[in-house]
């Protein structure tokens, strides 16, 4: 039987992700609060925005803005989009 949880960045009972995404009390969170789906979409966002800006993730001040991102996306407040950025489907 599939785990659900109330999503918080979708706002509705969807299937929860299988284990927590990551160590610690920030990994329980979203294991606890944030479905598959939107962990997928926030991947996708992330991977968008480390190829778009340029970012290295050896540099420290990258993971933190990430970190910050993540926050953001997955509370449904306003997050960094890639400037320039031009969906597949778009061009």
């Amino acid at each position: 039987m599939t785990r659900t949880v109330y999503c918080r960045k979708l706002k509705q009972e969807l299937p929860g992700l299988p284990v927590p995404p990551m160590p610690g009390a920030k990994g329980q969170e979203i294991y606890d609060n944030v479905s598959q789906q939107a962990w997928q979409e926030w991947l996708k966002h992330q991977t968008m925005l480390i190829n778009e800006k340029q970012l290295s993730l050896m540099d420290p001040n990258t993971r933190k803005y990430l970190g910050e991102q993540m926050e953001k996306f997955l509370s449904g407040d306003d997050y960094d989009q890639a400037e320039g950025y031009v969906p597949e489907s778009q061009k």
